[in-house]
């Protein structure tokens, strides 16, 4: 395999070699669902779901799991102020997680743990790194002790002595670097027994303790976005390699969506919603715009940069349905050699997608040249890169009576245009603009593009 990956911990591209042969094991930190999903949320579980598509495609069987913090601060302080039961407040916002990812073409989790239901494992990792010294209990918390651990700091390249957890003092914590594993209970807050006191979960334990169920004590790839490399990564690290485990082999982190400058979130009031942007622009391309960007840049989110990759996607999207209508059914492909060298080098999603148009190009090229073999075989690549991505548009219809209508539509849009292109290669432009009339009568817009003439339905 030769699949290069960036990892934070070593502040380096590495080859990619999974801890078990034909497998690959992947944790993603998951929603804490306080609230509705947004694209900042989206655009990690859609890279992700890329790196595993890309190693399904290598051959390897990819277990992802991707947990679900649901008992947290934000969300017992926002159900308590909508006066709504906890457990109800986070499970409404679970679905419509589960829900945006299907909606985005998201493969399922291969598990989709939830905190509340491995409290048993957590008691367990605490109990180990009481008994070798890393952890104590004090006041009814438990606290990770950072000075036990010499190697803190290693991922985030913080120095110990200037680390600040972000946690409020408390009684009994023997060092402000110290984290909190264990809460002990709070009047009006759910809690669960354990040796040290009734409670609930940390942050950074639910996480450590639900890799380990589920992908044992080394596994391949740990993935968040980056504004979780501190506190929480770091501290992830730090407990579970202080209990003895070997952990994640690589970190990756995806770049942040940001408005203006600024890190998407709830607090700024600047969330664009899932539900929201999915009624005004298909599902494939807002996944398009989020997957097209390298997974570690930052995306400055504009309805103008949305627009370009609309166009684009519906480009790409116009040849394969052109080429299926005139010379048939098109399969799937293999997405050759130039696509997977820019996957295998950390993932080069914009290579790739540069990749994706220059056959589009080149079909185009033979398309209007009478080379139909030639077509049909550039659409079938184009396929084959754009499975890669989830973006495969004849995989993407909802049912079989949908993907013949659709087949249908662009052959008989396809003649029309051929038509026209052959009146206006004669000069003949009342014939090439009656067509065009009678393709915007019936809802359907054309643009006259370098590849040629790109057709999408008007909206409403």
């Amino acid at each position: 395999m030769s699949l290069h990956l960036f990892d934070t911990a070593s502040r380096s591209v590495r080859e990619f070699h999974p801890v078990r042969s034909g497998t690959a094991s992947i944790y993603v930190c998951g929603p804490t669902p306080q609230g509705p999903p947004h694209i900042g949320h989206m655009r990690g579980a859609l890279n992700y779901d890329v790196l595993r598509r890309w190693l399904t495609h290598q051959g390897l069987d990819v277990t992802l799991v991707r947990n679900v913090t649901d008992i947290d601060d934000k969300i017992l302080r926002r159900a308590a102020e909508h006066e709504r039961p906890w457990w109800e407040w986070s499970a409404t916002f679970e679905r419509q997680f589960e829900a945006a990812y299907d909606t985005l073409g998201c493969l399922p989790a291969s598990i989709a743990p939830r905190a509340t239901g491995h409290v048993t494992q957590m008691v367990e990792l605490m109990r180990r790194l009481i008994d070798s010294g890393h952890a104590y209990a004090a006041a009814g918390d438990v606290y990770f002790d950072v000075r036990s651990y010499p190697e803190y700091g290693r991922l985030s390249g913080q120095r110990p002595d200037e680390v600040q957890q972000g946690e409020s003092a408390a009684e009994g914590k023997r060092d402000p670097r110290d984290f909190t594993l264990w809460k002990g209970a709070r009047p009006d807050e759910p809690s669960w027994p354990t040796p040290w006191g009734p409670g609930r979960p940390g942050w950074h334990l639910e996480c450590s303790a639900m890799a380990l169920t589920y992908l044992g004590a080394e596994f391949d790839v740990h993935g968040g976005g980056h504004d979780l490399v501190f506190p929480h990564h770091e501290n992830e690290l730090a407990q579970s390699r202080a209990a003895g485990d070997v952990f994640a082999r690589f970190w990756m982190h995806n770049g942040i969506v940001g408005m203006a400058g600024e890190k998407m979130s709830k607090s700024l009031g600047n969330v664009v919603s899932i539900p929201a942007l999915t009624e005004r622009y298909r599902p494939q391309e807002l996944r398009y715009h989020l997957v097209a960007p390298h997974y570690r840049s930052t995306i400055e989110f504009s309805e103008a940069a949305l627009e370009e990759s609309v166009r684009a996607y519906q480009r790409v999207e116009s040849f394969v349905q052109r080429v299926g209508g005139r010379v048939g059914a098109v399969p799937l492909g293999e997405p050759g050699a130039e696509f997977a060298a820019a996957m295998d080098d950390d993932l080069g999603t914009p290579a790739a997608v540069a990749v994706v148009h220059n056959t589009v190009r080149r079909g185009f090229t033979a398309l209007d040249g009478g080379d139909e073999q030639g077509a049909l075989a550039a659409a079938a690549t184009v396929r084959g890169q754009l499975a890669v991505l989830g973006l495969d548009p004849l995989a993407l219809t909802s049912s079989t009576v949908d993907d013949r209508a659709g087949g249908a539509l662009a052959a008989l849009v396809g003649e029309l245009l051929d038509q026209r292109q052959q009146a206006r290669a004669a000069r003949d432009f009342a014939t090439a603009d009656s067509v065009r009339d009678r393709l915007l009568a019936a809802g359907i817009t054309v643009e006259d593009t370098p590849d040629g003439p790109q057709w999408t339905l008007k909206d409403g």
